[in-house]
């Protein structure tokens, strides 16, 4: 079960967004006690965060787990990023908007007030919303553009296997594989 070069950047971006989740999870858990769970710009993030969660460790499971894990195929893997982005934007957005009263410097509240620590947790929840945004997007721009760039190149495997284990070499049926091939230099 070795990884290709592409597949553990991969591995490496997803952990880091699993990690970056995390963070957003205890955050908004933090921020919804305070709350009691009432307010739903506080609740967005804590449902998605989960949702991100438990997708992301099945895909990692999956792709640890299984030679050939269908959901780590490009094709499988490009929509759920694109939609996972969409939904990280539009909560953001929504959240971010609704959270606007609060004040950004939060040592004008005074320190004995519970309010306070609330505050710091909401300013900081505000920060790795739109920091899970930005991973899951790049996430989603780099597997486009590899993707896109082997296809270019004639790499239709890529297609048909997981990216944690695409080689461009190893194109033995769909690739490029013409006597002709060598000509191609001087059309």
């Amino acid at each position: 079960m070795t990884f290709s070069q592409v597949g553990k950047k991969r591995v490496v971006a997803h952990v880091t967004f699993l990690l970056t989740d995390i963070v957003v999870l205890a955050l908004a858990a933090r921020v919804n006690q305070f709350q009691d769970f009432f307010f739903m710009a506080d609740l967005f993030p804590l449902g998605l965060s989960i949702a991100t969660f438990i997708l992301l460790v099945v895909m990692l499971g999956l792709d640890f787990a299984l030679e050939n894990s269908y959901i780590a195929h490009p094709r499988i893997e490009i929509p759920i990023f694109v939609i996972m982005s969409i939904l990280w934007l539009a909560f953001s957005a929504f959240s971010t908007s609704r959270w606007h009263l609060v004040p950004l410097d939060c040592s004008i509240i005074p320190a004995e007030l519970a309010e306070r620590a609330w505050c710091k947790d909401l300013q900081a929840l505000k920060a790795f919303v739109w920091l899970n945004f930005l991973l899951c997007l790049f996430i989603t721009l780099f597997t486009i553009r590899y993707t896109m760039s082997q296809l270019g190149r004639g790499n239709r495997h890529i297609l048909r296997i997981p990216l944690s284990r695409y080689t461009s070499e190893a194109s033995t049926s769909g690739g490029r594989s013409s006597e002709f091939l060598q000509f191609e230099k001087f059309s």
